[in-house]
């Protein structure tokens, strides 16, 4: 699907992905135009995860209005590491471990970009910053900053005051900067975009390329999201949520999703799926128990673009009947069980050692607390609300799974998992 061409800038101001650009009148009129833009992520890890969905979504977006993104993974700056919002230096990894998360991350990146058809390039800034001449890098690109400019830098200069910058990772503005300048001179480049923590390091790049070619180019950022109650997005009480199923399994990932909070979920269907606005206004205007089908559509539709049409269905699926009353059976619920043995609950299996495998939470100390405000529960299929776990060392047994087989077990408010005893 393509949008007019003329609307790209707009397109992106309606949906809410616009917290600062360099210049918008500008931006818009260049986004009249086929334009050519990048978005820049760094290999710290092996998975993208939902703070990457943001800029990544903005690229999407503005290849389906008709423009060409570029998706640069940052094989080489993340050799040096970007200090911007770290109250310490990053741990440096190996050429061979960023190497393998580049080649992740680039996987996931075409699960939303059209790389076909030189419809996008995919490119690794390692391909030509590893191939720098230190003393000509300085004598070309360093001349254009001053280390005041870099200490104007919120980052920057309270690291300084605090943990104290190295140099290493001074530098890494300049890298920034110079791919930029490289992505203009080699591909026609004119638009970055990224997170609004970024927005120091793109204009470094803007002015680069004013300053060396004495081009137009521009900055544009997405805001910081966080959620209705001020969490940041992205982030629960186990760790971050990652795009990659080794690491969030999809219903995982499909239910951080289901919870969103009311108040967010018009401004998450604009921002992480490809619905048309007149659709998003019909689900952000249900209200009561119909605003659950509104979440429906959300997590759905970005667990599809995530994982899968098909992955999507069955988290569906098992979402539901994870949080129905009326008679579930094995296979239904398949697909959020945990299953065990006759030989493993011989002995019993203790309600703390069962939630944490469970994956419901991240340590055993964790439920035994909520055990003790109340906060853990199990019922059987078509029971209604089920009976709260009292003793922090209960130990669950076959007898009670008897008669179906299935227990549901929640802990906390929305932490909810079926558990099967098979033979």
């Amino acid at each position: 699907m393509r949008h007019d061409m003329g609307s790209g800038f707009d397109l992106l101001v309606e949906r809410g992905f616009v917290s600062q650009s360099s210049n918008d009148d500008g931006l818009r009129a260049a986004l009249r135009e086929p334009t050519t833009l990048y978005l820049g992520i760094d290999a710290t890890a092996a998975s993208l995860h939902v703070g990457h969905l943001v800029t990544v979504m903005m690229l999407a977006h503005l290849q389906r209005a008709g423009h060409r993104p570029i998706a640069l993974v940052g094989g080489g700056t993340t050799m040096v590491g970007d200090p911007s919002g770290r109250t310490k230096m990053r741990q440096l990894l190996t050429r061979e471990e960023i190497a393998r998360n580049a080649e992740s991350i680039k996987a996931q990146l075409s699960q939303f970009v059209d790389f076909s058809n030189g419809r996008a390039l995919m490119l690794d800034n390692a391909d030509w910053l590893l191939r720098l001449q230190y003393v000509d890098f300085l004598r070309e690109i360093g001349r254009h900053f001053s280390v005041n400019q870099l200490l104007q830098h919120e980052t920057y200069r309270e690291r300084l005051q605090s943990t104290g910058l190295s140099f290493l990772e001074l530098n890494y503005v300049l890298l920034q900067a110079y791919d930029f300048l490289y992505l203009y001179r080699e591909h026609g480049c004119r638009l970055q975009i990224g997170g609004g923590d970024q927005w120091f390091n793109i204009l470094a790049g803007v002015e680069l390329i004013r300053r060396v070619e004495g081009g137009a180019a521009f900055a544009l950022v997405a805001p910081l999201l966080t959620t209705a109650s001020g969490a940041k997005m992205g982030k629960t009480a186990e760790g971050a949520v990652w795009l990659s199923a080794a690491q969030t399994p999809p219903y995982d990932f499909y239910q951080f999703w289901i919870n969103t909070e009311d108040a967010d979920v018009g401004r998450f269907l604009r921002l992480f799926t490809f619905l048309p606005l007149h659709e998003i206004r019909r689900l952000e205007s249900l209200t009561g128990a119909e605003l659950r089908s509104a979440k429906e559509v959300l997590a759905f539709e970005v667990t599809r673009l995530v994982h899968g049409e098909r992955e999507a269905e069955r988290a569906t699926a098992s979402s539901r009947a994870a949080f129905a009353v009326d008679t579930v059976t094995l296979s239904e619920a398949a697909e959020v069980a945990l299953s065990l043995s006759t030989a493993q609950l011989a002995g019993g299996v203790e309600i703390d050692e069962l939630a944490v495998s469970a994956g419901l939470a991240a340590s055993k100390a964790e439920v035994r607390r909520l055990v003790k405000q109340g906060g853990v529960s199990l019922k059987h299929a078509g029971e209604g609300a089920g009976h709260r776990v009292s003793d922090p060392h209960h130990r669950l047994t076959q007898a009670d799974f008897e008669p179906d087989g299935l227990l549901l077990l929640q802990v906390g408010k929305k932490r909810r998992r079926w558990i099967a005893a098979t033979a």
